[in-house]
């Protein structure tokens, strides 16, 4: 049997004027109930290693989930920043568009990452067998969204924050296609 899913630390910068995906009306606690039963019932798939999994979330919560991002078009303005994640990861440069509508959500995920995975660079939160690291709203039409090149990165080359992985040339080229065509909207 399935042990616990927890939250870990690191989706609870998940919030409103977070630029990331949020939830409204669920807690970090319940969607973490919910990773748990949908784990249970097999509605997931199998993320960029093992240990790694991205939970289908049910189509009765899906309006619960903004999701942020636009589609580019030749009026979309956007605005580059020097950021972290956190205090001692690297720098990276961070794009967001200051103008358009967000997208309609159509499907979600949640990530959820094994215990022996976070163990590998001391990120877990708990002891817990899984842990909901992050969740996405995927736009309408969308079947599913490809990692970030930045998060590719981090984790190809093993730096801080990063989970160890190799990727194939596909998908860095999905990844690049899809946030040349989308940004997430500065002010979500």
């Amino acid at each position: 049997m399935i042990k616990q899913v927890a939250v870990s630390d690191f989706v609870k910068r998940q919030i409103v004027g977070s630029g990331k995906t949020f939830a409204v009306g669920l807690s970090f606690e319940s969607i973490a109930k919910h990773a748990e039963i949908q784990l249970r019932k097999g509605h997931f798939r199998n993320g960029y290693r093992d240990g790694v999994i991205l939970v289908k979330v049910d189509t009765t919560l899906i309006h619960h989930f903004v999701c942020p991002f636009i589609k580019i078009t030749e009026n979309t303005k956007l605005k580059a920043v020097v950021t972290k994640r956190r205090p001692n990861e690297e720098p990276y440069i961070q794009i967001r568009a200051i103008n358009g509508t967000p997208l309609k959500t159509g499907s979600a995920e949640l990530i959820l990452y094994r215990h022996d995975v976070l163990a590998e660079t001391n990120e877990q939160s708990s002891n817990s067998e899984w842990e909901v690291i992050s969740f996405h709203a995927i736009p309408e039409g969308l079947e599913k969204m490809p990692m970030g090149p930045t998060t590719m990165m981090r984790n190809q080359l093993q730096l801080e924050g990063g989970t160890k992985a190799k990727y194939s040339s596909d998908e860095w080229a999905e990844s690049v296609k899809f946030w040349q065509e989308y940004a997430v909207l500065s002010n979500v």
